[in-house]
């Protein structure tokens, strides 16, 4: 497929996890992508660049723009991937760590859209992605700063594409479950933490980054040109659970057990 012929789009966070998953799936539609982290990715070609960004502070948000359109003339594509976990219940918390969770997960989504919308506005449209997280939908044990942060990438999207529809921008959100990355390595490394993980997943296991890209490409792909404001999950089926226990396996177990 080229859905992406053509089209020039900017990734935050994209040097590792999810956010390399959606450049190397864009850069393989047809897309020219510009990668903006800390750290630099494993590797660059033609239709992948790197430029290394610090995504909470403005004057390298709006550099990232720019060398975008310095390479490519334009910018069509915007995909707010850079975030950070935080765990922590509020009595123990340091507003260090708080104010940090905010800055790189929404903070840094608000800057990257101040300085995109414009150029896509001018170009006549565009689409923006926003990674959130199911954590943003509902409430996790100790996760509070992570859950606050998260619920304001949900809302920001829905205001976002109110403001955006007009101008020809679809702006959605995409809220992974859990994700087999870097990021969720050490909860998952002891076999019995994995194990309770995968007993609140109903398909038995961590998404793949690319299943999360391959979502991430279609929203925003002329495939979903009818959406915006939307808020989507892709966590194996854990939001669909109201988190009351099996009944009909209890059941079976007891039967099983004579």
């Amino acid at each position: 497929m080229s859905r992406f012929a053509g089209k020039v789009a900017l990734v935050t966070g994209g040097s590792n996890g999810i956010g390399a998953a959606i450049a190397a799936r864009l850069a393989g539609e047809g897309a020219n992508v510009l990668i903006a982290d800390r750290t630099p990715p494993a590797a660059t070609s033609d239709s992948i660049r790197f430029i290394e960004t610090d995504a909470t502070q403005a004057a390298a948000v709006a550099a990232a723009v720019a060398a975008a359109q310095d390479h490519w003339g334009r910018l069509d594509l915007l995909f707010n991937n850079a975030g950070m976990g935080a765990y922590g219940e509020t009595p123990d918390m340091s507003e260090d760590l708080w104010d940090q969770v905010f800055a790189i997960n929404i903070r840094a989504i608000f800057l990257f859209c101040r300085a995109a919308i414009p150029v896509m506005r001018e170009q006549g449209g565009g689409a923006i992605v926003n990674i959130a997280s199911i954590s943003g939908l509902l409430g996790d044990f100790g996760m509070g700063a992570y859950n606050a942060s998260k619920g304001a990438v949900v809302n920001f999207t829905r205001s976002l594409a109110l403001e955006c529809a007009s101008h020809g921008i679809r702006v959605n959100a995409l809220c992974p479950g859990l994700v087999d990355t870097a990021m969720s390595a050490g909860g998952l490394e002891r076999a019995e933490d994995r194990a309770h993980w995968m007993d609140r997943i109903p398909m038995g296991r961590p998404a793949r980054p690319e299943e999360m890209a391959a979502v991430a490409a279609f929203l925003a792909s002329d495939d979903a040109s009818y959406m915006t404001g939307s808020i989507v999950a892709a966590d194996g089926g854990i939001t669909a659970h109201t988190g009351q226990p099996n009944i009909i396996a209890r059941r079976k177990l007891r039967v099983a057990g004579g």
